[in-house]
C-alpha cells in the first residue's frame, strides 16, 4: 500500500509529539508490568468522589488543566509553599477554586501501598481527569504515561500563564499558542465548562455590564449573586452532565463567563461553537484530541524530576 507524503509527515509528527527533549516517549502502557492495578485504583476511588459529589469530577479536570498549563504537566500544582519557593496553590486564578487534593492524595496512598516510589503524581492527576470525564457521562481515550514529577512550583507562571476569566478572544487564543494548543484545541477544551461551577467574583461584572448576553438569564444570574459566596453552574442546565450543553448556552448567549462567551461573539470560533452545538460527537472527538494534546505539555521524563512519595511535597 503506498501512503502519501502528507499522510507521512503527519504520522512522524504525531509520533514525536510525544518525545521529550531527552529523547523519552510518554505511552499508555508504562506502566502495565510495575502497577498493573494502577488504572483500577484511579478509577474507583475516582467513582467514590464522584458518587459522593458530582462536582468533584469538574475540580479534578479543572486540575489537570490548571497543571499542565503552568510550566508543564508535572505536578507542581499540588505542592504546597516551602521556605523556598512559594507554590501555585495561592496564586491568582486558583485561590479559593482548586480543589479536589484530597482525591489525588488518597489515589496516591493506595498506589504507593501496591507500587512504591512507582507512579507519579502527575500520572495520577492525568488518569484523575480522563475518569472524571468519563463518569460524568463523557468519553474516554488512552492516557499517555511515563510523566514524572517537579520539584519546584512557580506562583508567579501559575499568575501569568492561566487564562483569565475575564480576557478577550485574541488573548485566549494567543496564551493557548503559547502551550503549543491552536484555536480549536482551546475552543474544545473550553467545553470543560459544561461541567461545575462558577462564583460570583467572576461573571458578575458580566451579567450586569455587558451587552451580549441573553436578559432573562443576566437577571437570573444578577440575583444569584445578591446571596453572598453563592456559585452557578458553568452550563445552565446540564452542569453535572459533560455533553454540549455549554456551546448551546454560547450560541443562546447565555455564557456565564466573559471568556466563554468570547468564544461566540463575532469571531473566529462562532462557526465551530455552532458545529459542537449541534454534534456532540464532533466535540467529544475534538475534546478527546486536544485533552492529549494538552498531556503532552513539557512533561519531565527519564531521569528529569523525581517520583515524590507525597505528592504535596517534594521528597
Amino acid at each position: 500500500m503506498a501512503f502519501s507524503s502528507t499522510f507521512f509527515v503527519f504520522s512522524l509528527f504525531s509520533v514525536l509529539a510525544l518525545i521529550n527533549a531527552n529523547g523519552q516517549l510518554l505511552d499508555d502502557k508504562f506502566y502495565k508490568r510495575t502497577c498493573p492495578s494502577l488504572r483500577g485504583m484511579v478509577r474507583s476511588t475516582m467513582a467514590r468522589a464522584v458518587k459522593d459529589e458530582k462536582r468533584m469530577g469538574a475540580s479534578i479536570l479543572r486540575l489537570f488543566f490548571h497543571d499542565c498549563f503552568v510550566n508543564g504537566c508535572d505536578a507542581s500544582i499540588l505542592l504546597d509553599d516551602t521556605p523556598t519557593f512559594t507554590g501555585e496553590k495561592n496564586a491568582f486564578p486558583n485561590r479559593n477554586s482548586v480543589r479536589g487534593f484530597e482525591v489525588i492524595d488518597t489515589i496516591k496512598s493506595k498506589v504507593e501501598a501496591k507500587c512504591k516510589g512507582t507512579v507519579s503524581c502527575a500520572d495520577i492527576l492525568a488518569l484523575a481527569a480522563r475518569d472524571a470525564v468519563v463518569l460524568l457521562g463523557g468519553p474516554s481515550w488512552k492516557v499517555e504515561l511515563g510523566r514524572r514529577d517537579s520539584r519546584t512550583a512557580s506562583q508567579s507562571a501559575a499568575n501569568s500563564q492561566l487564562p483569565p476569566f475575564f480576557v478577550d478572544l485574541p488573548v485566549l487564543i494567543s496564551m493557548f499558542a503559547a502551550k503549543g494548543l491552536d484555536a480549536r484545541d482551546m475552543t474544545a477544551l473550553s467545553g470543560a465548562h459544561t461541567i461545575g461551577l462558577a462564583g460570583c467574583g467572576t461573571f458578575q461584572r458580566r451579567v450586569t455590564n455587558e451587552s451580549n448576553i441573553d436578559p432573562q438569564f443576566a437577571s437570573l444570574r444578577q440575583s444569584t449573586c445578591r446571596i453572598s459566596n453563592s456559585r452557578a453552574p458553568l452550563d445552565d442546565g446540564s452542569e453535572e452532565s459533560f455533553d454540549n450543553g455549554f456551546y448551546r448556552n454560547l450560541v443562546a448567549r447565555r455564557g456565564l463567563l466573559h471568556s466563554d462567551q468570547e468564544l461566540f461573539n463575532g469571531g473566529s470560533q462562532d462557526s465551530l461553537v455552532k458545529k459542537y452545538s449541534e454534534n456532540q460527537k464532533e466535540f467529544e472527538n475534538d475534546f478527546v484530541a486536544a485533552m492529549i494534546k494538552m498531556g503532552r505539555i513539557d512533561p519531565l521524563t527519564g531521569n528529569e524530576g523525581e517520583i515524590r512519595l507525597n505528592c504535596g511535597v517534594v521528597n
